[in-house]
C-alpha cells in the first residue's frame, strides 16, 4: 500500500501557476499510476492528469497544454507534481492525486488517494 499526502495548493489570480506535490510514503518501491483528480463544489469529480506506471502521460482536454504531470523516484523518495499554468477561474477545486497499481491491461483501479489541496483562482 501507499500513502498520500497533497501539497502546493493556494490562491492565485488568473494567468498565474501553482505547482502541486504528491508525497508518497509506505510501498514506495513499487511503480504505481498515479492520477491527479479535481473537484469543485457542486461539480463532479474530474481526472484531469494522469502518469502511468511506464511514465505515458494523458491530459484532458481543459487542462491539455496548461498542465505538465511529472515523476520522481529516488532512493526513499517517490512523488508526483502537477504543474499549473496560465490558471483559469474555472480550474479553481480541490486537488487530489490518487494511485493504482500498474495492470496488464494499463492502470488498475484508483484506490489511495491523498487528502486534497485546494486550489483558488481569482479573475
Amino acid at each position: 500500500e501507499v500513502q498520500l499526502v497533497e501539497s502546493g495548493g493556494g490562491s492565485v489570480e488568473a494567468g498565474g501557476s501553482l505547482r502541486l506535490s504528491c508525497a508518497a510514503s509506505g510501498d514506495t518501491y513499487l511503480d504505481y499510476c498515479v492520477a491527479w483528480f479535481r473537484q469543485a463544489p457542486g461539480k463532479e469529480r474530474e481526472k484531469v492528469a494522469e502518469i502511468d506506471n511506464g511514465g505515458a502521460l494523458t491530459y484532458s482536454d481543459s487542462v491539455q497544454d496548461r498542465f505538465i504531470v511529472s515523476r520522481e523516484k529516488g532512493k526513499g523518495t517517490l512523488a508526483w507534481y502537477l504543474q499549473m499554468d496560465s490558471l483559469k477561474p474555472e480550474d479553481a477545486a480541490t486537488y487530489y492525486c490518487a494511485a493504482a497499481y500498474g495492470v496488464w491491461t494499463g492502470c488498475g483501479d484508483y484506490e489511495f488517494w491523498g487528502p486534497g489541496t485546494q486550489v483558488t483562482v481569482s479573475s
